[in-house]
């Protein structure tokens, strides 16, 4: 299959060689030395250097491929996606936008296109999961933890950003949606902090963050909800510090004669302290936990950056769950027509399966336990 890979970020790249083992892959990006760092360690990849903001000819650029991955910054995804759509092409994206995007589920099924959308890790693995067992019990509670972290944290920070520093600001900032009670409630960001202990880890903390998605709307029948972000102990404070002194604030200020809002200036700053060195070890923790009356599911995983490859762990625990629902398009194991966010998937058992085999093959392995209720 001629596939197309829209973003060579650090996700983008992983996606885009591991498809090549099994398929004709193009990845495209306006920067040109992602894609020369691609080219470099996957031959096999085409490049093309493009501005994937001009979406006026996405028919044409578009036009050779049989299936799109979107895998461009949040703040263009939903822009990119639906100008995918619009292309008529088949699509799996992990862009991870604010915005709803079953809002573009009569656009994909009037184009006749199957869309699996938030396809990587957190959002992704945990909707999988979800679904699947919501065929199978009456699930009463889900938990998810998750966090991306370094494995040999350092001060202040304690922490090293696998996307964008803007990004993560965002994740501290947005408010938190969660489901209590069968009710959508919002909760700040970084609120109802607890210490956690997980195997392989140690002591993190969590704290609410707005990560449930689509869940809030495809799974309303389950009473309580909620997705916390992990982080080492001590990271948390200092960027509340942060965030009350203003630094993330979006007004802008006049420094030096220029105007400059203090959240593009934090992003820049942290860009440096944030930024994982070429090698630099870091993991990938999450822990997804379904409960009925009588039973508590829990899926566990810890993955760590490959050294033989040097892929980090959340690049591989990203991009191997999108490559998988890129392979469930292209070996016709789901073919439904419209946008369908990876819970919608998963209630498939085939298709579940599939997922976890094929993350198993690359060695992101997913613990599963199973326990009665109150043990």
């Amino acid at each position: 299959m001629k596939i197309a890979v829209l973003g060579a970020g650090m996700v983008g790249r992983a996606i885009a060689a591991d498809l090549a083992s099994q398929h004709t892959v193009t990845s495209f990006d306006i920067s040109q030395p992602n894609l020369e760092q691609l080219k470099q360690s996957s031959p096999d990849v085409e490049i093309r250097q493009a501005d994937l903001n001009d979406y006026t000819h996405y028919a044409t650029l578009l036009a050779p491929y049989e299936l799109v991955v979107t895998a461009v910054p949040g703040f263009m995804g939903y822009a990119v996606l639906e100008a995918a759509i619009r292309a008529g092409k088949n699509i799996v994206d992990i862009s991870f936008f604010p915005e709803d995007v079953l809002a573009l589920d009569a656009l994909a099924r009037e184009q006749g296109v199957t869309v699996i959308t938030d396809c990587g890790v957190a959002p992704g693995m945990n909707n999988f999961i979800i679904g699947r067992y919501n065929e199978e019990m009456a699930i009463k509670e889900a938990l998810i933890y998750v966090g991306g972290l370094p494995q040999h944290p350092q001060p202040p920070f304690l922490y090293k950003a696998p996307f964008s520093p803007i990004d993560v600001i965002e994740e501290y900032t947005r408010p938190a949606r969660l489901v209590e009670n069968g009710e959508i409630v919002v909760r700040p960001a970084l609120s109802e902090r607890e210490l956690l202990s997980f195997d392989g880890v140690g002591e993190l903390e969590a704290f609410n963050t707005d990560g449930l998605r689509s869940l809030l709307f495809t799974m309303k029948h389950i009473p309580d909800m909620k997705e916390k972000t992990l982080r080492y102990p001590g990271h948390i404070d200092l960027i509340v510090a942060l965030q009350t002194a203003g630094f993330f604030n979006t007004d802008a200020v006049k420094v030096s004669g220029q105007k400059i809002r203090p959240l593009d200036f934090s992003a820049a700053f942290l860009i440096d302290q944030w930024k994982l060195q070429p090698g630099e070890q870091e993991l990938t923790v999450m822990k997804v936990m379904v409960k009925s009356e009588s039973q508590t599911v829990i899926y566990e995983l810890l993955d760590k950056y490959d050294e033989a490859s040097h892929t980090s762990s959340m690049a591989r625990s990203t991009g191997y769950t999108c490559t998988a629902a890129v392979n469930l398009i292209a070996n016709g194991l789901f073919t439904e027509k419209g946008v369908y966010p990876p819970e919608l998937v998963g209630r498939d058992k085939t298709c579940f399966d599939f997922v976890l085999h094929y993350l198993g093959e690359r060695g992101v392995h997913w613990r599963k336990t199973m326990r009665p209720v109150g043990v």
